[in-house]
């Protein structure tokens, strides 16, 4: 299978000295949908700024990051063409990113602006088609009656649909979600994610989005990688992070992504359904 994310030998070093990313190694398939995990703080946001191009590693000849095999950064250095590189790719924000005084329609042809003249752009102004792709992708989104809104009256719920659809008329094909449904209520959550996973499904986009909740990440993400302290300490399938395993890597951070009282006993009961051989070897243990 082709692949459309490749991290190799990547760090990151704050002011200061905190290490925020620590040698990560990753390989994402095209197709994937994967979650990313990990405590407040564990390098979640970071790592898919870095992967976006918004945010440089650092400077050893070893760090390396590719999408769909052209290169984002390589040593600490962003790459020239990143402009180009990053028309492939869709970054929903935790704050959706939109401009509250324009229209919603305006807000998701934004996605369009790396293919239109500087002067259309400059004017906001775009064509009968590009306007009938904007409000299919509100309609996928289920917010199309919404199109001649301000994005300042949508809730928060269709304001992060809107971004997504964003993202979709870009024609994005990996789709960088960093913790997209955290300030939502659990229905605009479902939504959101429900919508994130059928543009996997439908457009075959690579979808990598970071969550707080690992119950999330079973349910919508056949693959999750947990991080700690920047590390990625799991990579394998969501089904085998079991609130056991999660404690084993976490320590007391453990709850911080757990969900308890019911999810935990869920995520228990989805435990004993596989083998335990089946399970990955945490890549802590396997150190």
């Amino acid at each position: 299978m082709p692949t459309a994310i490749h991290i190799s030998a990547l760090n990151k070093t704050f002011r200061g000295g905190r290490k925020a990313l620590q040698d990560v190694n990753l390989t994402i398939n095209t197709g994937e949908m994967v979650a990313l995990i990990g405590a407040s703080g564990s390098g979640k946001s970071t790592l898919l700024r870095h992967m976006a191009g918004l945010m440089a590693g650092d400077g050893s000849a070893q760090g390396l990051i590719q999408i769909h095999g052209k290169t984002v950064q390589k040593g600490g250095q962003i790459a020239r063409d990143i402009r180009q590189i990053r028309e492939g790719i869709g970054f929903v924000f935790q704050q959706f990113n939109l401009v509250g005084r324009l229209p919603v329609i305006i807000n998701v042809l934004a996605g369009t602006l790396h293919k239109v003249p500087m002067w259309r752009s400059l004017l906001r102004w775009f064509t009968q088609a590009e306007k009938a792709r904007g409000i299919e992708a509100l309609r996928r989104v289920g917010i199309d009656e919404c199109w001649a809104q301000r994005a300042s009256t949508l809730s928060g719920g269709q304001q992060q649909r809107a971004a997504i659809a964003r993202a979709m008329v870009q024609g994005a094909k990996v789709v960088l979600a960093d913790e997209p449904i955290a300030s939502l209520d659990p229905e605009s959550s479902r939504k959101v994610m429900d919508i994130l996973a059928r543009i996997n499904r439908e457009d075959r986009c690579t979808v990598v989005v970071s969550l707080h909740q690992v119950n999330v990440a079973i349910k919508y993400c056949p693959r999750t990688i947990a991080l700690h302290q920047g590390r990625v300490v799991y990579d394998g399938p969501s089904v085998g992070l079991t609130p056991a395993v999660l404690r084993e890597l976490y320590g007391a951070d453990a709850d911080d992504i757990l969900s308890l009282g019911d999810h935990i006993s869920s995520l228990e009961d989805k435990a004993k359904l596989v083998p335990h051989r089946a399970w990955p070897v945490p890549l802590a243990q396997a150190a």
